[in-house]
């Protein structure tokens, strides 16, 4: 698969008058064409710095950010501008301008790139229609919802036609059934216009909803990467840990007897099955279920289980050794609870 984006070890300083924030430490991605790719991480983790060097908004302290193979650091001013007509983002708080139509909005990169009137017109027009706001064309951003606006902004940023498209933190001012139709959209754009997407949020339902492959950036350095599926399923790092089990409002669990803890993954295979209750019918003990959801990756149904066993380790084994027969990944947790 071609690559579009290559990061190579890209580090980030900003220097103040008195101290010194390491933002990014030797960060390495690749992001192949076509690919709706997830960066997430906490807050503060230096995920927005990260999307920022993707277009050298924000130039790198050391490090290479490659864009269909060509360095961006070795760009005169004018290469870097025309590169970044290829690379469009879209931002939390939409960026529209107050005192322009919804219409002059979408041609407002057009202009810059003299691109006559009349074809600029015709243009915002088309994107108008494809991101559902045509009736809106002489409307003001003040009268808009949170939502149009940031469709807006998803038809500005497509003006230029770019191959890629980067949204830092997009939907975090929207409400949730908000938030679900502009990823619709998004996935819709990424479908059938062959645009790579990179989406930058904290929010794991998010990456969820619509990406195909996820990086996790916690405290300025990349603590994992892969398929949003083998993340969600086996996560590797303490950030994944916490971001899949628990979101980044997780709060601690209260102490309680029988610290052993498990989480199973439920595929659409076993989603539907009594799995639980047959186990505790077949070993004799219950369990205490701390956690249970179930999610939608990739238009298949995931589940998620973390289950407190019986302090007998015979019992817990027992269950544990059920639960693997029956093809379920089980997974054992060290201090989930206590």
């Amino acid at each position: 698969m071609e690559t579009v984006i290559q990061i190579q070890d890209v580090t980030k300083t900003f220097v103040g008058k008195d101290n010194r924030v390491e933002a990014l430490k030797g960060i390495s991605l690749e992001i192949h064409k076509g690919e709706i790719y997830g960066i997430i991480g906490m807050s503060g983790a230096g995920k927005s710095t990260l999307v920022r060097c993707l277009n050298f908004l924000e130039r790198p302290t050391s490090g290479t950010v490659l864009i269909e193979g060509k360095d961006l650091s070795a760009m005169s001013d004018g290469e870097l501008r025309r590169t970044r007509t290829q690379i469009s983002m879209i931002f939390q708080h939409f960026n529209l301008l107050m005192q322009r139509t919804v219409i002059d909005n979408v041609c407002f990169p057009l202009e810059i790139t003299k691109v006559p009137r009349k074809q600029a017109l015709e243009r915002a027009r088309e994107l108008l229609s494809i991101v559902g706001l045509s009736e809106k064309e002489q409307a003001y951003p003040a009268q808009l919802s949170g939502g149009q606006k940031q469709r807006v902004a998803i038809a500005r940023a497509l003006a230029t036609n770019p191959k890629m498209l980067l949204c830092d933190e997009a939907t975090s001012a929207l409400d949730p059934t908000t938030t679900r139709a502009i990823l619709a959209l998004l996935k819709e754009i990424n479908e059938k216009y062959g645009i790579t997407v990179v989406i930058i949020t904290h929010e794991m339902t998010v990456v969820q909803e619509i990406c195909s492959h996820v990086a996790i950036i916690d405290e300025g350095e990349l603590a994992e990467t892969g398929t949003v599926t083998e993340v969600f399923q086996r996560p590797k790092s303490k950030a994944a840990r916490k971001l899949v089990f628990q979101g980044e409002d997780a709060q601690p669990h209260m102490e309680m007897k029988g610290k052993r803890c498990i989480r199973i993954v439920f595929t659409s295979n076993s989603s539907f099955e009594p799995v639980i209750a047959n186990m505790v019918l077949a070993c004799k003990a219950p369990v205490n279920i701390l956690l249970a959801d179930t999610r939608d990756i990739g238009g298949v149904a995931h589940g998620q289980m973390i289950l407190q066993l019986p302090e007998d380790n015979q019992t817990a084994e027992n269950m544990i050794q059920y639960l693997k027969t029956r093809k379920l990944e089980v997974e054992e947790l060290d201090h989930y609870v206590g």
